[in-house]
């Protein structure tokens, strides 16, 4: 089926998706929030519907919204970017039942990866070593105690339909376990399910993630990894592709997994499997643990773009409308090194706070060879608490990594804003650190490092 197509989202990534689907020659449909009146994806997309007012839960939370937009337009397809609706199986079957193509995999696959319970039984059964913890439905408090106990502590409490870094708590030892359970619990509540699993907490870890592409024909490809470990409070600030420091054994045994993961669930699309490796130790495979897989794109796509040569917005379409990958793994080709860092209006000196306001003077990197800026705010726009704080991500891309990393610091220098605070400055003190360079960040890099680049910030 061809578009229009409805964009069923806000910000860059609507703007973004918008870019694909002008070059495709499908007309895209914007939908807008009471707050969203004037923002920069509405003007980017061909036309544009209203869906309510400005709290997510009345607009881009509202599948009856979204779907009543897609009458009055005329759309054909839904694409739901990432966040909101985008891992929703109920959003997915609507769309179908409403004569939509949804621009995502199938329902099923959403729902047997969207529990994180469930897509680690997934990936038992596909012989994908899972992080060691305990996923049963006794949810009592004592028997998820007594599963620490046995786990070991430290020991990480998630969430099992948690996401975006929310409803996660640590407990280093059983005295901190009963109100670490309770918060996570109530962050939990928010995603419409109470439950929570228990996993070793790797004290040293980082954020692996492998991206893969699947027809319906039953071709699954991955396209390399990427780490994901320079993070704020569970939430990914900078990312890169290739990891560094994985030799080419693991690199295939990675993307291995992925695939076999992808084909046990029957998955159709653009997806993301993520590992978590113990950055305390040389990279080995018996030392790299699958936690999740993201069933739709990635904020850091573009990285993997970069380096394959691709557009992936462009295949999700294609593969939705039924074309097949017109390639084999062996014909798939990666080449330089990408990094992206995600530009946010908050306060890295205080506790990376929001920081919404009116931008009453906003300056970005022009876009050149090997930089590409995916902006979805312009000079004049309100930022509203009501959404995240992103405004947009610089990503850089060169044949070396360092070059790489020197590019994105150079761009991030010239980034600046009035009326809002940027992390700009922090973001490329933290990838001029030895650390950075070395290839030896962590996910609590940012938390140990903090106070040291907010001082190389302010000199």
């Amino acid at each position: 089926m061809e578009g229009p197509v409805l964009i069923a989202n806000r910000g860059e990534i609507a703007c973004r998706i918008a870019a694909t689907c002008r070059r495709m020659g499908l007309p895209s449909i914007a939908v807008f929030s009471e707050a969203d009146v004037a923002a920069l994806h509405v003007a980017a997309a061909d036309r544009a519907e209203p869906i309510g007012p400005a709290h997510p839960r009345q607009s881009y939370l509202s599948i009856p919204a979204l779907l009543e937009a897609a009458r009055r337009s005329g759309a054909r397809m839904v694409h739901p970017g990432y966040g909101f609706l985008s891992e929703n199986a109920a959003f997915a079957e609507a769309c179908a039942e409403a004569g939509l193509t949804f621009i995502g995999p199938p329902p099923a696959a959403i729902r047997a990866m969207g529990s994180k319970a469930a897509a680690k039984a997934v990936a038992r059964r596909a012989g994908v070593a899972a992080v060691p913890g305990y996923d049963d439905e006794d949810q009592s408090d004592a028997r998820l105690l007594a599963a620490a106990r046995g786990i070991g502590f430290p020991v990480l409490i998630k969430a099992v339909a948690g996401g975006g870094g929310r409803g996660m708590r640590s407990a280093a030892g059983a005295d901190e376990f009963p109100a670490a359970l309770a918060a996570a619990r109530r962050e939990a509540t928010g995603f419409g399910d109470s439950r929570v699993l228990v996993e070793k907490l790797v004290p040293r870890a980082r954020h692996i993630e492998v991206q893969i592409l699947a027809d319906a024909q039953g071709t699954v490809l991955h396209l390399g990894e990427r780490d994901c470990s320079l993070q704020r409070r569970h939430q990914k600030l900078v990312e890169e592709s290739p990891a560094p420091g994985l030799d080419a054994a693991l690199r295939a045994e990675l993307g291995r997994r992925a695939v076999a993961l992808a084909r046990a669930v029957g998955y159709v699309g653009a997806g993301t499997v993520e590992f978590v490796a113990d950055a305390g130790e040389a990279p080995r495979a018996e030392r790299v643990w699958f936690i999740e897989m993201n069933t739709r794109l990635q904020v850091e796509h573009p990285v993997t773009e970069m380096v394959a040569g691709l557009d992936l917005v462009e295949w999700q379409i294609r593969i939705a409308r039924g074309e097949a990958l017109p390639w084999t793994q062996e014909a798939v080709r990666l080449a330089g090194h990408a990094v992206e860092a995600r530009l946010c209006a908050e306060d890295p000196a205080r506790n990376f706070l929001p920081s919404p306001g009116r931008l009453q003077k906003l300056v970005l990197p022009e876009a050149e060879p090997g930089l590409r800026i995916d902006a979805g705010v312009r000079e004049g726009d309100t930022l509203t608490p009501f959404y995240d704080p992103m405004m947009a991500k610089i990503i850089a891309h060169a044949p070396t990594r360092a070059e790489a990393l020197a590019k994105l610091a150079a761009a991030l220098d010239r980034c600046s804003a009035t009326g809002v605070r940027l992390n700009a400055g922090f973001l490329a003190a933290a990838l001029r650190s030895p650390e950075m360079a070395a290839g030896q960040v962590d996910t609590h890099f940012l938390d140990r490092a903090r106070a040291g680049l907010l001082a190389v910030t302010a000199a």
